[in-house]
């Protein structure tokens, strides 16, 4: 069974920073591309950032240079370092397969809340 387990969320001041982590098992992480997805309160599903390897990084323009997108293919993680976080950012967020996402295929994990409030 594919899995993705996302953590790392949590409430922060706007600027403040966080660092969310998905951990993938089922599949061969090092040959997929990932990507991290969020859904605000009553909007819908948006792409934030995929990874394909580790000297591929692409940024929704919303958080380009703020996030951050990384991997550790030895332990089947992928990160997204975030900085400068702004009370936009709220939403939960997912990470995927990149092609899942591509796909319209929802998100399989539970996601991981960011709340940027004062």
């Amino acid at each position: 069974e594919e899995r993705l387990v996302e953590s790392g969320g949590g409430l922060v001041q706007p600027g403040g920073s966080l660092t969310l982590s998905c951990t993938a098992s089922g599949f061969t992480f090092s040959n997929t591309a990932m990507a991290w997805v969020r859904r605000a309160p009553g909007k819908g599903l948006e792409w934030v950032s995929t990874i394909v390897v580790d000297t591929i990084r692409q940024y929704a323009d919303s958080v380009k240079g703020r996030f951050t997108i990384s991997r550790d293919n030895a332990k089947n993680t992928v990160y997204l370092q975030m900085n400068d976080l702004k009370t936009e950012d709220t939403a939960m967020y997912y990470c995927t397969k990149r092609d899942w996402y591509l796909s319209n295929i929802s998100p399989p994990g539970q996601g991981t809340q960011v709340t940027v409030s004062s």
